[in-house]
């Protein structure tokens, strides 16, 4: 009988992007792209990596500089950034923003609910600075 060959997992949504966040994170300071992908285990095409470098400094998570004739990059963006970018980015895309904001309040738990509402708060009492 031929053994299959296994192919790899499919990875979610988002989650080469926070690997590569969370490798930048540990650097020292700006990295490159092979630098990257060299801490994530050589598993990833070099190609993956400056496209997903590239995806997420369209998203504002990443800064670049120039290094020779490469880049070096530097996060500019924490994990909740790139959620709360993900969430706005979902809202901007639905035409009746206040059934969205409401369906997603009201699925909120009373602990979200409180944190919401202070979060809110906040933001309004800096707003009055």
């Amino acid at each position: 009988m031929a053994e299959q060959q296994q192919r790899p997992r499919r990875r979610g949504q988002g989650e080469l992007e926070a690997l590569v966040l969370s490798a930048l994170r540990e650097a020292d300071g700006p990295a490159t792209a092979g630098w990257v992908q060299e801490r994530l285990g050589g598993d990833l095409a070099y190609t993956t990596v400056i496209t997903i470098l590239t995806r997420l400094l369209a998203k504002g998570a990443v800064t670049r500089e120039r290094a020779g004739r490469s880049f070096a990059w530097t996060p500019a963006s924490d994990q909740a950034g790139l959620a709360a970018h993900r969430m706005r980015k979902v809202l901007d895309s639905e035409k009746d923003r206040e059934a969205v904001l409401a369906s997603f309040v009201t699925g909120l738990g009373p602990d979200d609910e409180r944190l919401l509402r202070e979060l809110l708060d906040q933001s309004r009492n800096e707003g009055e600075d």
